[in-house]
C-alpha cells in the first residue's frame, strides 16, 4: 500500500515543537479530515498543544507503507509516526 505522508509541526504550551507525520492512503486527499486525525492524536497527549492548521500540516511525499502502518490505517483510517517532542 502506498501512503501520503503529511509532515506536521505543532507548538506545545511548554514551548517545545512536536514533529510527527500523519500517514493516510495515497488516494485520500480530504485535508480537513487529515487535520482532524492529527488533532485527535494531539488531544490524546497529556500536555496541551495548538490545534493543527494547513500552515503546520503539509503533504510531503508518497511512500510504500510497512505492515504496522497498514494495520493502523485499517483500524483507524490513519497512522502517526512520532518524530520529536511527542511524549
Amino acid at each position: 500500500m502506498n501512503v501520503s505522508v503529511w509532515d506536521t509541526y505543532v507548538q506545545r504550551k511548554d514551548g517545545k515543537i512536536m514533529h510527527f507525520d500523519i500517514l493516510v492512503p495515497s488516494q485520500f486527499n480530504d485535508e480537513q479530515r487529515i487535520l482532524d486525525f492529527g488533532n485527535s492524536y494531539v488531544s490524546s497527549k497529556t500536555f496541551e498543544a495548538s490545534k493543527l492548521t494547513t500552515e503546520i500540516c503539509n503533504f510531503c511525499h508518497i511512500e510504500s507503507a510497512p505492515e504496522s502502518v497498514i494495520d493502523d490505517i485499517s483500524k483507524n483510517g490513519y497512522s502517526i509516526i512520532e518524530m520529536e517532542n511527542c511524549n
